[in-house]
């Protein structure tokens, strides 16, 4: 097999494996490179694990246990919300990988592979400036519980793509459309623009993330003949425990070309 004929999948499935969170992060940083370069072009078929490689630590409980994060001028509230956006990053690594070996080699084109992996390589990216940011504090990710609502949620999916496209990204990260730039209003006003410096960069890819999704969620729907919009809604509500609840950041997400005409109607019968 030459360079230029190279299966991308036993790289993407190592990564997933692995249970080391930041050599994870590094080794997708260096996966993204390679696939950058041109040292993959096609995805075999791949048999995904159900769960991603893990740390011992941070431990796991159901989301309601996990403690309430409040930011102040002390330095513990906001090593918590580090920490719990870190946990998130860390999810979405996973989510991005196992968005592109899960799916990428099912009737998809590999421009599907290479927009997943270039998503999470922003996530690995995030993961390891926010434990930057935790070590800045004398903290370290795993210092802190977190919860396993967003891998629940990938589980709930795992044999329906336009499932997974629907919440992943079209849900839970467009959420994080409209509640990061709060979180950075309250870091700036206790004078922490350190870390609201790396929510700003979060919240700016995180709109590339969320168009990713809407348009391989249009692009599977066009497989399908399927109306997006119905279809979207069909899925959230099959799917989705939660509401959808407004505010909704509107200017971000028609950046990211995601109309209120998929949510606001559920959130209105919400």
């Amino acid at each position: 097999m030459t360079k230029t004929d190279a299966d991308i999948g036993p790289a993407l499935l190592a990564c997933f494996c692995e249970s080391d969170a930041a050599q994870k992060a590094r080794s997708v940083r260096q996966l993204a490179s390679q696939l950058q370069v041109g040292a993959f072009t096609r995805l075999q078929p791949l048999t995904m694990p159900t769960r991603p490689g893990r740390p011992a630590a941070p431990p796991l409980l159901a989301p309601g246990k996990v403690p309430r994060r409040r930011i102040s001028s002390s330095s513990q509230g906001r090593i918590a919300l580090i920490h719990a956006i870190a946990h998130i990053e860390l999810n979405a690594i996973d989510l991005a990988l196992d968005m592109a070996g899960r799916y990428g080699a099912d009737a998809m084109p590999f421009d599907f592979v290479r927009d997943w992996i270039a998503v999470a390589d922003d996530e690995a990216r995030h993961f390891l400036m926010l434990e930057d940011r935790l070590a800045e504090l004398d903290s370290y990710y795993g210092a802190l519980p977190a919860h396993d609502g967003l891998w629940q949620a990938a589980e709930a999916t795992i044999a329906d793509l336009p499932g997974r496209l629907a919440i992943a990204p079209l849900v839970l990260e467009a959420r994080g459309l409209d509640i990061t730039p709060q979180l950075i209003e309250k870091l700036e006003a206790v004078g922490d623009t350190r870390t609201a410096g790396c929510f700003k960069i979060i919240y700016e890819d995180e709109i590339g993330h969320v168009a990713v999704g809407k348009r391989w969620f249009d692009f599977v729907c066009g497989l399908d003949r399927r109306d997006p919009v119905s279809s979207w809604q069909n899925l959230v509500r099959r799917y989705f425990r939660g509401q959808l609840k407004p505010p909704f950041n509107l200017e971000a997400r028609k950046a990211a070309r995601f109309s209120a005409a998929f949510y606001g109607p559920l959130a209105e019968a919400g």
